[in-house]
């Protein structure tokens, strides 16, 4: 039975406030964009059409909803699992079984990761079919979802259990220095996950060959070779038998290090406009900023494995939420509950750094280009395809984006352009 003690109630505040906060950022950049939405920004005149920017104000709304009440009701389900006592029961129906420990421990953290899934279902499905379709993106039909849905299951299933295996693994030989050794096995599990992901998970989704256009990809290994990146992967993937979305990057790691140009991409941008937006995801490898992420990545979860840890026996948190035997496993389910506020909060660190890194990626583009020029027009045309929010709330630009907003961007980049750099520190821009 949950215990109402302070530290529930604190959680429950904490918790909730996060919850609120989100819906509250929500609301404001859907309110925001219904009094801007139909501004058409000065650096866009003559670009965008009247009747697009509505389509671009009406797409952001309807998404940032069904978000916005997808995360209320995740919340929601989370909650009921943690109060309604379901888990001490089952937990106890583990525990009084024969199985070994790991199998009891699989087996628990299952049911709230299943009920996560199948609640999310709906609104993927919503998302896709629904929404995605009025505005013209989705290409997908049922089947190919459905295709994709097991496959993605699979796939989580087997990474999901084989990581919770080990970690649990070392936590029953090594109890007192575990979480050493699952931060070792996780960082360098990330390292080999992203070698590992351009050649062996990402042809189960799409199907990936060269690069069709031959003058395309002369000019795009000429611009890899000018800025001293060895890779000869220069491949297109056929996003288009899902959406229209366009988007072009980088993948893999080492040896499996490619080029990646969406079929959508190829099809309604120049070669110049192409390879301005390359440049840009070049200068992400030039400046470091995967390893940079990397290594920040490591510190956190080092930091997030200590505590783990050392709150792993607990024995008031367990109380708290009807566990009578302090269950590893249940700890760590209710240690990753009870610090999911605490992500949320820092997102707009993340964020922040990330719109350092995507700004200085916008600097070396000018460096390796010499000018700045195709990538505005890159990212006008990316915007008005994209449906993107050219007028999103300061708050929620600084909160959620992990890029400058759009035409705080592209102003950046046309000063950048006529030799003069914006000293402006601005906020996000949109995914």
């Amino acid at each position: 039975m949950v215990l109402l003690n302070e530290l529930l109630w604190f959680f429950l505040v904490f918790f909730l406030s996060a919850t609120v906060l989100s819906g509250y950022l929500s609301w404001l950049n859907i309110q925001h964009l219904k009094t801007h939405g139909r501004q058409i920004p000065s650096d866009f005149g003559g670009r965008i059409k009247q009747i697009t920017l509505a389509r671009m104000s009406d797409y952001t709304v309807d998404s940032t909803r069904l978000r916005s009440f997808n995360s209320i009701v995740d919340d929601g389900f989370l909650l009921l699992i943690l109060l309604s006592g379901v888990l001490p029961r089952y937990a106890e129906i583990l525990e009084e079984s024969n199985l070994p420990f790991v199998a009891k421990a699989l087996l628990f953290l299952a049911v709230p990761g299943a009920v996560s899934g199948i609640v999310n279902i709906p609104f993927d499905l919503y998302g896709t079919f629904v929404i995605e379709k009025r505005y013209g993106f989705s290409t997908t039909t049922f089947r190919l979802w459905c295709i994709d849905f097991v496959k993605s299951l699979l796939i989580s299933i087997f990474i999901i259990s084989f990581l919770l295996s080990c970690f649990f693994i070392l936590l029953s030989v090594a109890p007192e220095t575990w979480w050493i050794w699952s931060w070792l096995f996780f960082s360098i599990f990330q390292i080999v996950a992203l070698w590992l992901y351009p050649v062996l998970i990402a042809p189960l989704f799409n199907k990936y060959e060269p690069v069709a256009d031959h003058n395309l990809k002369r000019s795009i290994v000429s611009l890899v070779e000018r800025a001293g990146l060895k890779t000869k992967a220069v491949l297109q993937v056929d996003a288009g038998k899902r959406s229209r979305h366009s988007n072009a990057y980088f993948t893999g790691f080492g040896r499996t290090k490619r080029i990646v140009l969406y079929d959508t991409l190829i099809a309604s941008h120049s070669t110049d406009e192409i390879l301005a937006v390359l440049a840009h995801e070049i200068g992400h490898w030039k400046k470091k900023h995967i390893i940079k992420k990397l290594i920040i990545i490591g510190v956190v979860s080092l930091l997030v494995f200590y505590l783990f840890w050392r709150l792993l026996d607990w024995t008031l948190m367990y109380r708290t939420f009807g566990f009578e035997v302090n269950l590893p496993y249940a700890g760590l389910f209710l240690l990753s509950a009870l610090t999911g506020p605490v992500v949320f909060f820092l997102k707009p660190v993340d964020s922040l750094i990330s719109r350092k890194y995507e700004r200085q990626a916008d600097d070396y583009t000018k460096d390796l280009i010499g000018s700045t020029r195709a990538l505005s027009e890159a990212l006008m045309r990316l915007a008005e395809n994209n449906l993107a929010n050219l007028h999103p709330h300061p708050l929620y630009a600084w909160f959620y984006y992990s890029h400058p907003p759009l035409v705080d961007r592209i102003g950046y980049l046309r000063s950048l352009e006529n030799g003069q750099p914006s000293n402006t520190v601005s906020v996000p821009a949109s995914d």
